[in-house]
């Protein structure tokens, strides 16, 4: 957010020009004045508007493009004093809803309603590290309660309330996200226990629903007999209390920095950042703070006493380092006792979660798999690919030491037949879909998801045991994991009719006919295949005139020594019982297959790690299947097509296995030495095709 932005209040309360928001603007708990802050908005953007009405309209019949600029990480905790400070004067009027400027237009279509109830605060910036992403995916409104506003909790949740059923009446089919951030957690919870009719999704950054708890509380007494001319120092106090300074100085610093640059960054980031921490004595003078105290145990009160009637979906974000509210002990009691409750526990952080370094909220709402625009969540049109943000945060920060031990080679097959490396020979245009051998654990897919944005800034939409897209699982202290990130790049459950769909988008679709059996593999079966005899893909390949692309994949005995697998986990007792426990209710995929292809119980093989070799990829010849109208009436052509695909993958290992032996840089120690002569970035060179 520019600073100019912030020096006028209709600036900063700018809003989409859309006459639905400026009904509902002047309809709804903003009055007048609110009233008059949205129409100043509209004529103000409206010449901007036009100029961008195109370019929107364009976006948004195509959807967002992967490695879409979302703009996170150019916003500071700086801009969001700077906006504080802005917002903080009292005009007199009442709570209102804003819509942020930075947040434009969505760029998808029908996209849901996002209303953020601010924290102890009350600015309803609390959110300014997120509006640019958050904006592309959300219709985002922000609750503004005035630093001298004295309306009871009561009164609050029922601005947030007509919100709510109003908008619900003009899209009923339409979900609206909450994000309550501590005090506004209390407001979220509270609006859904009485509305369980309308489909709202929660978001609950700290909630303040175990204030009660707090260990501030042998001292909140001493704050109303403080002298005013002390009061100060205590929102100073307490800013290190409720936030990790560290973690929000690091907000915008590069990660590829040197580290003596990095050094630098943070001292300058965290010396201009500390005098702003005492800016909260303005932001909260002392009777509003002591109102505000009393909002929060009401507010408490309010929602805990109707826990019970919360029938909302609801995500828990927990920080582990929060010590203005014990909000890991309340994540699991919040998790035990309502409905639909899952929880993503950031450890590392604190009380306000949103303005640090590490966290984007859309990012955490993709991963959780919790964007809809609909009743229900739709794998296929929901899906939103990842943007420049999370792919550098994935592979240039999380997964980019075990790429760069790895140094994968991937190789492709042109029309011609010549192997090249690189994905030249990998179609430009889909429907296309990739068949191949599922390694154990799917350790592979990673530097396939890597490669594929990174040189055709495409999305391979990989297809998965529907157990990988449940929370059954999940527990009150669950972290962003692994299954958070194949969801994010595109992976999605493993049907008949997501196929279906993805084919008629003319996507890049990833299918392991060997499913979890292949990926959950015992000992001595790396690179065999376990297809069960049903070529129906084949079928539904021919019929889209979909280009199918066999490949190979070697490596996994070169990083990974199996130690327990699933035959020696079933002749341990606890062992056992426990993976009896996991499947006995789960999804099946091959009920109607028998013998091993069709055993797919999920289990966690025990694995020890090697000295890294090196993983190698081969794209084979692409097979077109345009035309092949055979393969839809006759079972015979089809098996022969697909018996076909699978000795073009059998053969394309047998080709790496061979072809690895003549790679001079298989070895981490040959390519460490290569990398420190030509820099850590440069490709090592392998075997000549």
């Amino acid at each position: 957010m520019s600073i100019p932005a912030l020096r006028s209040f209709p600036a900063v309360y700018g809003v989409k020009p859309t006459a639905r928001l400026v009904r509902h603007h002047s309809r709804l708990g903003g009055g007048l004045r609110a009233s008059s802050v949205a129409v100043n908005g509209e004529v103000g953007l409206r010449n901007r508007s036009r100029k961008k009405e195109d370019a929107v309209k364009k976006e948004k019949d195509r959807g967002l493009e992967p490695l879409y600029d979302d703009g996170f990480g150019g916003v500071t905790v700086k801009d969001y004093f700077a906006a504080a400070r802005a917002l903080c004067k009292d005009d007199g009027g009442p709570p209102r809803w804003f819509s942020p400027v930075e947040c434009g237009q969505p760029a998808v279509e029908d996209a849901p309603l996002l209303l953020f109830l601010p924290g102890t605060d009350g600015v309803g910036m609390g959110l300014i590290l997120h509006h640019k992403s958050l904006g592309k995916a959300f219709e985002v409104r922000c609750l503004h309660i005035p630093v001298n506003d004295r309306t009871p909790f009561e009164g609050l949740l029922q601005i947030v309330e007509k919100s709510i059923q109003y908008e619900h009446d003009l899209s009923p089919n339409r979900p609206i996200y909450l994000v309550g951030d501590s005090f506004g957690g209390c407001l979220a919870l509270a609006a859904a226990a009485r509305n369980p009719h309308i489909d709202l999704v929660l978001l609950l950054v700290n909630p303040a629903t175990s204030f009660a708890k707090t260990p501030l509380q042998p001292i909140l007494p001493l704050l109303e007999a403080m002298p005013s001319d002390l009061h100060v120092t205590v929102p100073y106090l307490l800013s290190f209390v409720m936030a990790d300074p560290l973690k929000m100085a690091m907000v915008s610093i590069e990660n590829n920095l040197s580290p003596p640059e990095t050094l630098q960054k943070l001292s300058e980031s965290l010396t201009s950042l500390l005098p702003l921490l005492s800016q909260l004595a303005d932001i909260i003078p002392r009777d509003a703070l002591l109102w505000k105290l009393k909002l929060l145990k009401s507010g408490a009160a309010y929602a805990n006493s109707r826990l019970h009637a919360v029938q909302a979906e609801v995500l828990f974000l927990a920080s582990g380092k929060d010590n203005l509210l014990p909000s890991g002990e309340e994540a699991d009691r919040l998790f035990k006792g309502l409905k639909n409750c899952r929880v993503r526990y950031f450890k590392e952080n604190g009380h306000t979660l949103l303005l640090e370094d590490g966290v984007n909220l859309l990012s955490v709402i993709k991963g959780a798999n919790m964007y809809r625009r609909g009743r229900q969540r739709d794998f296929v049109t929901d899906y939103l690919p990842p943007t420049l943000s999370e792919f550098k945060k994935t592979f240039d920060e999380d997964h980019k030491l075990f790429h760069l031990a790895l140094s994968p080679v991937m190789m492709s097959t042109l029309t011609n037949g010549k192997i090249v490396r690189g994905l030249a020979g990998v179609p430009d245009q889909g429907p296309v879909l990739f068949v191949g051998y599922h390694a154990l654990m799917g350790i592979e897919l990673s530097p396939l998801y890597e490669e594929f944005l990174r040189e055709k800034n495409t999305i391979v939409r990989g297809m998965a045991h529907p157990m990988l897209f449940g929370s059954k699982y999940e527990t009150s202290l669950q972290e962003s994991s692994r299954l958070d990130t194949v969801s994010m790049y595109g992976g999605l459950p493993v049907t008949p009719i997501n196929m279906y769909r993805l084919f008629e988008r003319n996507q890049y679709v990833l299918l392991y006919p060997g499913g979890a059996r292949e990926a959950l593999h015992r000992k001595g079966e790396e690179y065999k295949l376990f297809w069960p005899d049903q070529p129906e893909f084949v079928r539904m390949a021919a019929r889209f005139g979909v280009t199918v692309v066999p490949f190979g994949f070697v490596g996994e005995d070169d990083i990974l020594e199996l130690v327990l697998d699933y035959n020696d986990q079933k002749n341990i007792p606890y062992l056992r019982e426990w993976i009896e426990s996991i499947n006995k209710d789960g999804q099946r995929v091959r009920d109607s297959v028998k013998g091993e292809e069709g055993n797919q119980d999920m289990h966690i093989p025990a694995i020890v790690p090697k000295v890294p070799g090196r993983f190698y990829y081969l794209f084979g010849k692409p097979i077109k299947m345009e035309g092949m109208n055979n393969v839809l009436t006759d079972r015979e052509s089809a098996n022969e097509v697909y018996l076909h695909i699978k000795s073009e993958v059998e053969d394309a290992m047998a080709y790496l296995q061979r072809k690895r032996e003549e790679d001079p840089y298989r070895s981490i120690a040959q390519r460490a030495v290569y990398q420190a002569t030509q820099g850590v970035s440069a490709r090592v060179p392998t075997f000549e095709p």
